[in-house]
């Protein structure tokens, strides 16, 4: 289904810590341009943002990845992506359910919620304003409202000095550190720049009503966050093989997979440039040439970027477009299954 939407180019960047460590910065930098038509494209221009931390900050264990570490990556990508699509099988039932019998009991007692509008307090009035306001949101809005407060949030804790350590380990993937799984995770959700966080919310936000139209809410942020840990899975494989062991974070894995997948389902959609209005391309063409270079640097051994995280989040976005629906689809049994637990509960 087409819908309306905002249309980005993406270009992906790494910072170096000052110290000698690799500090991997993966991001999507746009630069907004807005046309009349219904479909209209964001330029952007490359962007880098160098991040240098106060002392403190933990040296990494080693420059070589132990197989243990690559083993733990593995199963928990495996892990927790089955948890992310079973627990938006479940969150999707229930929000059905919800609505449903919200449905029902509208119908039901409508008159009498209606003749106690006049009687509702202050705060119950703002509450409903609210909630009508939330309502008021397109899908895409509504997912990303959580996913910019939880940056915002890791954000602000990166200013805090006493914390810095402990950003570091749990914020940030690094193959070779102690703790290998949850940083995959976490990390895509933490920037250091304020530039940074500013261009990949600006960027999710262009695309996200695009997709989470075509996914549903719940389908979307299983989506989004498997993507997040699959990118950080590739780029560890990648560090490993490579023996370029470097902390990494941000959300553009994730983002690539959302800008991937727009891409190829909407793959006439028409691109276009900030500064170069008059040339266009369509949305195959512009993915097309992103993997290219992200692959060439993948290659090339261009350390500068963390080409890795990208084409992976990239690569999931596409087998997700082509493959998403037969596989979304196989959940009927676990909603079965799900619903016969939930009706035998004693009411």
């Amino acid at each position: 289904m087409l819908v309306n939407r905002s249309l980005c180019r993406s270009w992906l960047s790494q910072v170096t810590y000052a110290n000698g460590q690799n500090f991997s910065c993966r991001h999507i930098v746009p630069a907004p341009r807005s046309k009349p038509p219904a479909r209209y494209v964001h330029g952007n221009s490359k962007q880098s943002s160098n991040v240098k931390p106060s002392g403190g900050e933990p040296v990494p264990e080693s420059t070589t990845v132990p197989n243990n570490n690559l083993f733990k990556a593995v199963a928990f990508t495996g892990a927790f992506t089955v948890g992310c699509f079973t627990s938006a099988t479940i969150w999707e039932y229930e929000n059905t359910r919800s609505l449903i019998i919200a449905k029902a009991k509208q119908a039901q007692f409508g008159w009498w919620q209606s003749r106690s509008l006049v009687e509702r307090s202050s705060w119950s009035q703002l509450k409903l304003e609210i909630r009508q306001y939330w309502d008021n949101l397109n899908t895409g809005e509504k997912v990303f409202a959580p996913i910019c407060l939880v940056n915002l949030l890791v954000f602000g804790l990166w200013r805090v000095p006493r914390l810095r350590a402990t950003m570091i380990t749990y914020f940030t993937s690094n193959p070779a550190a102690r703790i290998v799984c949850w940083p995959m995770f976490l990390s895509t959700f933490s920037h250091y720049s304020a530039m940074h966080i500013f261009a990949n919310m600006y960027v999710l936000h262009s695309f996200a009503n695009a997709a989470a139209s075509s996914l549903g809410k719940e389908q979307f942020l299983a989506l989004y966050m498997s993507a997040g840990v699959f990118s950080s899975l590739i780029s560890i494989l990648y560090k490993a093989g490579t023996r370029q062991v470097g902390m990494s974070l941000g959300a553009s894995g994730a983002i690539m997979t959302v800008l991937a997948y727009v891409c190829a389902q909407y793959p006439d959609t028409q691109l276009s440039i900030l500064f170069l209005p008059a040339l266009t391309f369509s949305a195959s063409a512009g993915i097309k040439v992103i993997m290219g270079i992200d692959f060439a640097g993948c290659v090339m051994g261009w350390k500068f970027f963390d080409h890795a995280a990208h084409l992976g989040g990239a690569i999931f976005g596409i087998f997700w477009a082509y493959y998403g629906t037969q596989l979304w689809a196989k959940r009927l049994t676990l909603l079965n299954y799900y619903h016969q637990i939930r009706e035998s509960k004693p009411k």
